[in-house]
Parts: C-alpha cells; structure tokens; sequence
C-alpha cells in the first residue's frame, strides 16, 4: 500500500516534470524565459524544451497588433475653450524583451504619453482649428510618440482621434453665440432693407417732382403758345387775358361741380365784368 502512494507520487512529479520542460508556444505570442530570475532568452512559436524548475516563463507576450482605446478627457485650448476628445491607437510589440523589461505596463504607458501629448497638442491651438485640424492632430501626436514607445520595444503603427468636441457648457455658449449672431444678421438685413426702401420711395418722390415739374413747364409753354395765336389772330390786347381766365374759371366750376358735398353753385351774373374786374380794367 505505501509502495503504491509512492509510486503515485513519483509518476505524478514525473508528469509535473515534463509538462514543466516541453512547452509549446502559439502562433502569435512570444515567451520570455527566465533562468533562476535572470533573462535568459525569448520562445518563438513552437516547441521548446526548458530545464525544468530553472527555466521559467516569466512574460507570454502577443505580437498581435493591440488595440489601446485611450480614455476621454477634457482639453483646455489656447482660448480657454474645453473640448472632450478620446483616441484609439494600434500598436505592435517588436522588441519582447524591451517590452517586458522596459517599462512596467507598456500598454499603460502608452496610454498615458498619448493623452499627455495629445493635450499638449490641443492646447497650442484655438477652438475652431481644433475642430477642423484632425489630421493635423493625428499626424503631431504619432510623431511625437513615436520615439517614445520605440524605447520600450514598440511599434505605433497608427493613432486615430474618435472624437473631439466641445464640452456640454462650451456647446451652450456656442449655440447662444450662433443665435445672437443670427439675430444680429436679420436685423442688419431688415435695417438694409428698410434703408433701401427709403431710398427708392425718396427717389420715386423726386422723380415725381420732376415730372410734374417738367409736365408744369410744358402746361405754361402750351398756354403761353395758346395766348400767342390768339392774340395774333385777335387784336385786341385783352382779350387773350380773358380767354385763358375764362377757360380756367369753366374748369374750376366744373371740378366744384363733382364734388359730393357740393350742394349749390352761385355763378356772377356778368362773368365779363368779373374778368374785367380781376384784370384791374374799369
């Protein structure tokens, strides 16, 4: 019976053994071995066989691309505008052994110096090229980095911006601006048109005037032509006064006629001598 424990124990430390020295890698990740606590060497995928209980993997580290999504974060700009913005960037491990001994949290450390520049680049612009510049941004914040992670055994193959935007506050005094702004333009607008309708009605009245101006000069030089012939198909010297008197007397009676308050007209009784009367002659 203690024979049987026994050689339990010694199969089951044998088993322990060899799973401890033959180890496989999959494709895709790289191991980085220790030798009683020192770097000894970096597993390829395949099969390797390790000195059990001395050889330790110590590190299992994917040569993938990885995906780090940077978290968000508010962003002051140089006109003291708050923007929240966030980025993703793809990174591949190509030195394992600097990776894991480099730095202690490689895709932490990433993290960071991506959300530190990016605030760096942030705050050397105004809000509206913030807004309007991401492929600027892009391109200053993978140059920046890329040294940095070059040091730790990686490669920045592409950094991305998901969002960049005003902060709630900031969008509220931007739509506040935008409505004053628009207020301000409708009003310069009716205040033009206002303007330029003041300017046509003061041309139509000049424009009026001078017609019946003209239409006045061309009345006096047609009756001064009437009086003319008159008077030199008659004469007497008076008797053209009389005619044009006359005609404008019969002329203002008829408009008195068609006035609806008109009830009664008196007429003189010697319109001759009426006319004499007006002319001065006795």
């Amino acid at each position: 019976m203690e024979m049987t424990f026994l050689a339990i124990i010694f199969f089951g430390f044998v088993i322990i053994t060899v799973a401890k020295g033959v180890r496989i890698v999959p494709q895709g990740e790289e191991w980085v071995v220790e030798r009683l606590g020192k770097y000894h060497n970096t597993l390829m995928p395949g099969l390797h066989i390790l000195i059990p209980y001395i050889d330790k993997v110590a590190y299992k580290v994917p040569t993938k691309d990885i995906i780090l999504d940077i978290p968000q974060q508010e962003v002051i700009t140089k006109d003291n505008a708050v923007l929240i913005t966030n980025a993703i960037a793809f990174v591949k491990v190509t030195d394992t052994q600097n990776a894991v001994y480099g730095v202690s949290n490689y895709e932490l450390a990433v993290s960071n110096v991506i959300q530190t520049t990016l605030r760096a680049i942030l705050g050397e612009m105004e809000l509206d090229e913030a807004l309007s510049s991401r492929d600027q941004i892009k391109a200053k914040l993978k140059e920046s980095i890329a040294d940095n992670v070059s040091d730790w055994g990686l490669t920045l193959k592409s950094v991305e911006i998901q969002d960049i935007k005003p902060s709630a506050s900031m969008q509220h005094s931007m739509e506040q601006q935008a409505a004053a702004e628009r207020e301000r333009k409708a009003k310069v607008t009716i205040a033009e048109g206002d303007k330029q309708s003041a300017i046509l009605q003061a041309e139509g009245r000049l424009e009026s005037a001078k017609r019946d101006a003209h239409a006045q000069v061309s009345l006096a030089q047609g009756t001064a032509s009437a009086l003319k012939l008159v008077a030199e198909a008659i004469p007497e010297r008076e008797f053209p006064a009389y005619f044009l008197l006359g005609e404008k007397y019969i002329a203002a009676l008829q408009e008195m006629s068609k006035s609806p308050n008109g009830k009664t007209i008196v007429l003189p009784a010697d319109i001759l001598q009426s006319l004499q009367g007006m002319l001065g002659r006795k």
